[in-house]
C-alpha cells in the first residue's frame, strides 16, 4: 500500500481521518521534502517524477519507429535486449513476475509429468501471491527450509519429497536480502540436477546480484533452465517483467501469457522505462552494492555509540544495495521517531515501513541507490545518533 492510499477503516465515525491515515500522509510528505534519503524509491515519487523517466526514452530507442501493438516493436526490441543481458536464447516480456513465473513453472510441470516445485517457506509466490501457484497454476508447493538462508545442496539431496523444478529467489528478500556464495548457489544447483529436475530463478532482483558472485549476469542466469528478472525493482523502472530460457520454453510462455491475459494492447511507456532502467541504473547498481556496506557498517557503529540495548543490522556487510535494520522498540515509536526527524531535519535516514517482530522489536529494510552515494560513514552516524535521541530512553 502506498503512503497516501486511504482505506473504508481509515474512515472514523465522524468523517475524520484514522491516526494510520495521518502518520501515512505524515510520511509521504516528509518524504516528499527531505532534502537527504538513501535512496529515492520510485512507488514514492509523484506522477510527475515517474514521467520523468520517459525524458530519456529518445536515448535509448528510436521514438520515430511505430508504436507496439500486442508485443511487436519496442518490446520485442526490450526482450532481444534481455536476452542478450542474460545469455539465453529467448525472453518474453510480462506485466507482472507473478505471471511470468507461474507460466514457467506450469510450462516445465507439463514437460517433465511433475507438478511439484520445491521452493523456500519465504519465497515471494508463498508469502506475497495468495496461494497463486496452487489456485492458479494448479502447482505443488513444497518447502525444502525456513531457515533466512537459501537452502543447502544437502537440504536439496536430502529433501524427501520427489519435485520436478526448484525455484531459487536471488536475492532471498524476506530473509533479508540474502545470496548464497557462488560455490553455495553452483552446489545447489548440481544437488537438483542429481534429482533430474530443472531449475528456475526467481531473479527479481537479480541485476544487483553480480558483485556479491563476481560473474556476469549471463554467467550466473547460465546455471539456471529459466530465469524471471523484474524492471521496477532495482533498476526504477514503471513495471514488469521478462522470463528468459530456451526458446521453446519462452514461445510456450508466451501462448500461456496471452490465455493469462498479459497479451496488452500496448506497453510502449513500461518498456521505455525498462530501456532507461537497463541503461541507466544496471550498470550502477555495483557501486550501490559497495556503498551499502559503508552505510551499513556506520548504521552498526551508530547504534553502539548511541547506546541502544539491542539493534542489528542484517546481514551484517550486506549481499545487495538492500538490507534490514532491527531495532528494540514498537514500530508506532520508531515511525514517529523517523518522520519527527524528517520533518525537522530534512533527514529521512529510516524511512521504511517498520514491521512488528515480536514484542518491543520492529524491523525495516534499507535501500541504498544514488542518493545515497552521497552519504559519508560520519553523516551516516551522525544521522543515527539524531534518530537515536529522538526514541524513548527505556530500551537504552
Amino acid at each position: 500500500m502506498s503512503d497516501t492510499a486511504t482505506t473504508p477503516q481509515d474512515e472514523q465515525p465522524d468523517g475524520s481521518r484514522s491516526a494510520e491515515q495521518r502518520m501515512r500522509e505524515r510520511r509521504a510528505a516528509a518524504y516528499r521534502k527531505a532534502d537527504r534519503v538513501l535512496a529515492r524509491e520510485g512507488p514514492r515519487a509523484t506522477l510527475r517524477e515517474r514521467l520523468a523517466l520517459l525524458e530519456a526514452a529518445p536515448d535509448v530507442y528510436d521514438l520515430d519507429e511505430p508504436a507496439d501493438v500486442y508485443g511487436n516493436g519496442v518490446v520485442a526490441a526490450l526482450e532481444e535486449r534481455v536476452a542478450a543481458l542474460l545469455g539465453t536464447e529467448a525472453a518474453a516480456f510480462f506485466p507482472t513476475g507473478t505471471m511470468a513465473q507461474q507460466v514457467a513453472l506450469r510450462c516445465w510441470a507439463a514437460r517433465t509429468g511433475d507438478r511439484t516445485v520445491a521452493l523456500h517457506a519465504l519465497a515471494h509466490p508463498e508469502v506475497h501471491e495468495r496461494s497463486a501457484f496452487r489456485e492458479v497454476a494448479g502447482l505443488r508447493p513444497v518447502r525444502v527450509t525456513s531457515e533466512p538462508r537459501l537452502p543447502t545442496a544437502q537440504e536439496i539431496r536430502d529433501f524427501e519429497e520427489p519435485f520436478g523444478a526448484l525455484m531459487l529467489e536471488l536475492p532471498l528478500r524476506d530473509a533479508g536480502y540474502v545470496l548464497p556464495t557462488w560455490e553455495e548457489l553452483t552446489e545447489v544447483v548440481a544437488a537438483a540436477r542429481e534429482r533430474d529436475a530443472v531449475v528456475h530463478f526467481d531473479g527479481a532482483r537479480l541485476w544487483e546480484c553480480t558483485d556479491r558472485f563476481g560473474r556476469p549476469l549471463h554467467e550466473i542466469a547460465d546455471l539456471a533452465d529459466s530465469v524471471y528478472v523484474s524492471f521496477y525493482k532495482s533498476l526504477g523502472g514503471i513495471g514488469g517483467a521478462a522470463l528468459a530460457g530456451p526458446k521453446s520454453l519462452v514461445e510456450e510462455a508466451k501462448t500461456w501469457r496471452h490465455r493469462y491475459g498479459g497479451m496488452i494492447f500496448q506497453q510502449f511507456p513500461t518498456v521505455l522505462a525498462a530501456l532507461v532502467g537497463l541503461e541507466r541504473e544496471l550498470p550502477r547498481l555495483p557501486e550501490y552494492v559497495r556503498h551499502a556496506r559503508v552505510v551499513a557498517a556506520a548504521l552498526r557503529e551508530g547504534f553502539d555509540e548511541a547506546g541502544l540495548a539491542w539493534t542489528r543490522v542484517h546481514p551484517e556487510e550486506p549481499h545487495t544495495h538492500q538490507f534490514q535494520v532491527w531495532l528494540p522498540y514498537e514500530a508506532d515509536v520508531l515511525r514517529e521517531a523517523a518522520v519527527r526527524q524528517a520533518e525537522e531535519t530534512g533527514t529521512y535516514l529510516l524511512p521504511g515501513f517498520w514491521e512488528p517482530k515480536g514484542p518491543g522489536l520492529s524491523m525495516t529494510e534499507v535501500t541504498v541507490a544514488e542518493a545515497g552515494l552521497a552519504w559519508t560513514a560520519e553523516e551516516v552516524r551522525a544521522a543515527v545518533a539524531d534518530f537515536a535521541a529522538r526514541l524513548p530512553s527505556a530500551s537504552r
